[in-house]
């Protein structure tokens, strides 16, 4: 059989090509080869969003056309919407009660995130128990993968953890230990270089109008250091050129050659970058705009996909109970 991979995106607004790097480009491969269950998070959306609760069944729908405009096939891959399977939160309950606190409070992403997001005040109990809430999405369907970002990475290894605890205090081996999958690109700054973020509005979405990703590409840091044309660039702290590796990697020899020799200069460089992005992203903002319009086909596919996750989870869970008598 399959080995299992889960993965899953907040839906607290719109996709970028961030999302597109560090995991849609992952996913569509992965669905290839294991069995992958893709969860729209919106119960973890919901520690964030609680204010707005409204906004996330728009953005769910919202964001399902662009994992489909992007290459996630629903014939390939279980797409399932979170709060739709009950088992997530019930066993989460059960893990809660078996992780230390401290385990939480030392997880490094715990304060980044509450001072990232201190417009959002995020510091509560269910945002404290996050990694709970993670750990059961991934252990609930038995995945032997998890593809993350480097900045996951203690989420994952206290999901390990708590497998382990719940292992030696009822001396059963009923989970699987994850094992991450990381992002082979490198990590996709923000248009001022810092990290791209939708709270710092510093992103080119999945579905960018050509006329924005021309003026956004235009707005883009360069080389601070190369004043006037004639002045040599240094390719390696330049925003742009990381983001020709990523986009358009077979120019790198070429770009590089325009930056350190002045060939070209910045703003010429950047029309040049904006025209490769717009190429990439029309005829997938066009797809998801045929998707987007059909939202019954959309909620059918979460229909089919809840359907999956939930025997998969309901199994687990009868596991969990009997191996605590309950």
């Amino acid at each position: 059989m399959k080995k299992v991979v889960l993965s899953g995106m907040r839906p607290t607004g719109k996709l970028h090509i961030g999302h597109w790097v560090g995991a849609l480009a992952n996913w569509a491969r992965l669905q290839e080869d294991y069995r992958c269950f893709f969860m729209v998070a919106d119960w973890h959306a919901l520690m964030s969003e609680y204010k707005n609760p409204f906004s996330l069944r728009r953005n769910s729908l919202d964001n399902l056309s662009d994992w489909l405009a992007y290459g996630i096939n629903p014939q390939k891959a279980v797409i399932f919407r979170q709060s739709e399977i009950d088992e997530h939160l019930e066993l989460a309950m059960i893990l809660s009660a078996i992780t230390p606190l401290g385990w939480l409070y030392r997880c490094p992403t715990f304060k980044e995130q509450i001072a990232q997001l201190k417009e959002k005040d995020v510091n509560t109990y269910a945002f404290l128990g996050y990694p709970v809430l993670q750990a059961a999405d991934i252990v609930i369907y038995k995945a032997n993968f998890v593809p993350v970002g480097e900045d996951q990475l203690p989420h994952l290894e206290l999901c390990r953890e708590i497998v382990r605890r719940f292992a030696g205090l009822y001396k059963k081996e009923l989970f699987v230990e994850p094992q991450p999958i990381l992002t082979a690109a490198s990590r996709l700054l923000g248009l001022d270089g810092r990290k791209m973020s939708k709270s710092y509005e510093n992103y080119i979405s999945l579905d960018e109008e050509d006329e924005t990703i021309d003026k956004k590409v235009l707005s883009m840091i360069t080389d601070p250091a190369r004043m006037k044309k004639e002045d040599k660039g240094h390719p390696d702290i330049c925003n742009v050129f990381a983001y020709y590796e990523i986009f358009k990697k077979e120019m790198h020899d070429e770009v590089f050659d325009w930056c350190v020799n002045a060939k070209k200069g910045c703003k010429d460089c950047k029309k040049f970058f904006a025209q490769i992005l717009k190429d990439f992203i029309a005829p997938r903002r066009e797809k998801k705009r045929e998707i987007i319009a059909k939202e019954d086909y959309l909620l059918d596919i979460l229909r089919e996909g809840n359907k999956q996750a939930k025997e998969v989870a309901s199994r687990t869970m009868a596991e969990v109970k009997e191996t605590l008598g309950l």
